[in-house]
């Protein structure tokens, strides 16, 4: 109880952790990049569902990061849009939030400009406020509270 984990895992461990979440339902988890879906290049709506399903789950959280491996991994990175909304729209950007992938971001083409970018200027369907979360306040709670 108190504390946070942070499973980098694909699409295929989520059941997995929809398991782990009903046997120890205090724990917070969050969930590293998306669950990588998309990190074939292609963004699977069965994968999302099941990412999705966790939001049943109060204390899951899920990290908006690393742009740079999902999807066209090109910036501006539009084309992740869709499954950003989708997850928000499950789980409230206040479960959502920002990181900086340190220092696979940062790598050949892509920088950390880009990535915050999509989320402040790309999404024109956040409100501020959920920018906001997004960016900074979720990982502030749920992290350092």
């Amino acid at each position: 109880e108190g504390l946070a984990i942070c499973p980098l895992i694909g699409p295929e461990v989520l059941p997995l952790i929809g398991d782990m979440c009903r046997r120890y339902p205090k724990t917070r988890v969050v969930i590293d990049h998306f669950a990588r879906i998309g990190a074939d290049g292609q963004i699977r709506d069965e994968q999302l569902d099941s990412l999705c399903r966790l939001a049943d789950h109060p204390h899951v959280h899920v990290k908006t990061s690393a742009f740079y491996a999902l999807g066209k991994k090109q910036p501006p990175y539009n084309d992740l849009a869709p499954m950003i909304r989708r997850v928000r729209d499950a789980f409230g950007a206040g479960r959502l939030m920002w990181a900086s992938d340190c220092p696979y971001q940062v790598g050949p083409g892509h920088n950390y400009a880009d990535a915050v970018r999509l989320v402040r200027e790309g999404l024109d369907f956040l409100s501020v406020e959920e920018k906001a979360a997004i960016l900074h306040d979720t990982a502030e709670r749920v992290f350092f509270t």
